[in-house]
């Protein structure tokens, strides 16, 4: 049996990232500060959130993964739901869908299921198993 490093871990976990963050998140506290991007309009990037993840990964080895899925979960869909509600107000749609391998996330979905009514807009996500990653489809496309 070969084990991981904590760097190897982490790359496992973003390769298959969704549904081993969203578990472990479950069992974790988000108390870990995260960078979010403060950029113009409604455009955003995770870039920064996934060099800190990186960082403190490999720097502070007492953190918990736990603590730390369920920190990075909360910040990304916090900047998720921040721009949608933006993007909302701009456009004065009333339906939402959500796609790709993030909408898989429990937490996600609970919190733009909360956004829904909130604002009173109807949100769709496909069935988890329709919840692929559009990186892989691509990918799979250009090979075959």
């Amino acid at each position: 049996m070969k084990l991981l490093t904590r760097s190897q871990e982490l790359w496992t976990c973003h390769i298959h990232g969704g549904p081993k963050i969203d578990k472990l998140a479950k069992n974790g506290e988000p108390n870990i500060e995260l960078p979010k991007t403060h950029l113009e309009g409604l455009n955003f990037s995770f870039s920064g959130i996934k060099t800190a993840i990186i960082n403190i990964n490999h720097n502070k080895k007492d953190i918990k993964r736990e603590d730390l899925c369920a920190s990075f979960e909360q910040t990304v869909t916090d900047m998720l739901i921040q721009n949608t509600k933006k993007a909302l107000e701009l456009t004065g749609l009333k339906k939402l869908a959500l796609a790709g391998g993030v909408s898989a996330n429990s937490y996600i979905r609970e919190k733009f299921l909360e956004l829904g009514k909130e604002k009173d807009i109807d949100v769709y996500f496909p069935e988890i198993g329709l919840c692929t990653d559009n990186a892989a489809m691509i990918a799979a496309a250009r090979i075959l």
